[in-house]
């Protein structure tokens, strides 16, 4: 399915507000209600539009410290990744998990309420993943940019 420029707006629109109405998304894309909510629906079926969230707040919900973690792994052992995935998929704190090139085998996005609750993370959850050969934090100070709309911008149409 190749998108055109109504998808795309359909896309941003969504992402910015996914409770927004259909007849208010037709209204800010300049289309009728009924073609509009059958593209919305042709974007759901063919996995464009793969769920809808509610984004909650981490400060209202008291989680105050942001830390990324680069983890390098002991190859060595059988079956180090899976297991490493395994038992990181177990850990609610670890919000993302990325696999990556260079020092590090992988990146780590932890949310959690403060430095001690950091402290426990680690020596309760992650110190004993027997897989994990080192582990390298970055506090995050301040979040300058964060967003959740996509950049359609490289899309070829």
């Amino acid at each position: 399915m190749k998108l055109d420029e109504i998808d795309l707006k359909i896309l941003k629109k969504l992402q910015e507000n996914a409770k927004i109405t259909n007849l208010q998304l037709s209204k800010e894309i300049s289309l009728s209600p009924a073609p509009t909510l059958e593209r919305v629906k042709k974007l759901e079926t063919k996995g464009f539009i793969k769920s809808y969230h509610a984004l909650a707040s981490e400060e209202k919900l008291q989680l105050g410290l942001c830390v990324f973690m680069q983890i390098s792994l002991i190859r060595q052992r059988d079956n180090a990744i899976n297991n490493f995935i395994e038992k990181i998929n177990k850990i609610d704190e670890v919000m993302e998990c990325y696999n990556v090139t260079g020092q590090a085998d992988y990146l780590l996005k932890i949310l959690v309420k403060d430095i001690a609750a950091f402290d426990a993370l680690v020596k309760d959850k992650l110190s004993p993943i027997e897989e994990i050969r080192n582990m390298h934090s970055m506090v995050v100070i301040s979040k300058d940019k964060y967003s959740t709309v996509l950049p359609f911008q490289y899309l070829d149409k």
